[in-house]
């Protein structure tokens, strides 16, 4: 079993890029997950996007690479890219935890193709009654449409991120623009396993506002306002 588990690793190495922004409360959780993905061969490295909290500071004292960048997810997920040498990209939130056997379900999609790319399920975690229906409709969303959200554990061939020109930099739906353009290329594989996200976002706001939000930001953006205008609705 051991031998087989080493020559998925070796075949696709992986480096997960996680960006940053005041995490100081996450990071706990988020680096005892890296600590065990660090141990299977993977390169991780975390993009602090300036975070004024010690969250760069913490990470680097427990031995993790960092490494600073400008703000905006975006920004730092492509400085991520460049500073890693991995066949293999994952790009994760800082807190959305990955299923037990996520390298093993990645190095296997990303060898089917080197243009490969995909996505997991995602599970919702929070008080919400409201999250289980929501995360339900996030994968069937993503499944029809073939766009993954950030929150699901983007990951792709380094090959497919440099010929679509990587994250493009702003503020709002770099997700799903990058989804678009790698969708020209190949059809996304959906895995069923899933991810753990956090519902702060839905807790904090209330389940109903942000679902509202989020439809009426993707319905804007569709039809083609601008992601730095619909930035500052979404703060």
């Amino acid at each position: 079993m051991s031998t087989h588990h080493q020559s998925q690793t070796d075949d696709t190495s992986l480096a997960i890029i996680v960006p940053v922004l005041n995490e100081i409360k996450t990071l706990p959780t988020l680096l005892a997950q890296l600590a065990v993905l660090r141990r299977q061969k993977t390169e991780v490295v975390i993009v602090d996007g300036g975070s004024q909290d010690g969250t760069a500071n913490a990470a680097r004292a427990q031995g993790f690479r960092v490494i600073d960048s400008g703000p905006g997810r975006a920004r730092q997920m492509n400085a991520g890219a460049r500073a890693t040498r991995a066949e293999g990209l994952l790009f994760l939130h800082a807190d959305t935890r990955l299923p037990d056997n996520a390298l093993a379900l990645i190095s296997q999609a990303l060898k089917s193709s080197p243009l490969a790319w995909g996505r997991f399920d995602v599970r919702i975690e929070g008080a919400s009654r409201l999250l289980p229906v929501i995360a339900w409709f996030m994968n069937r969303r993503s499944r029809l449409t073939g766009i993954a959200t950030g929150d699901q554990g983007l990951f792709l061939n380094r090959e497919l991120f440099i010929r679509t020109g990587g994250f493009p930099e702003q503020p709002l739906m770099e997700d799903i623009e990058l989804s678009k353009q790698l969708k020209r290329v190949t059809r996304p594989i959906c895995l069923r396993a899933r991810v753990t996200t956090s519902g702060r976002r839905w807790d904090e706001r209330g389940s109903w506002r942000t679902i509202l939000l989020m439809w009426q930001l993707r319905w804007a953006y569709w039809r083609g306002v601008p992601a730095e205008q619909l930035a500052a609705r979404y703060q």
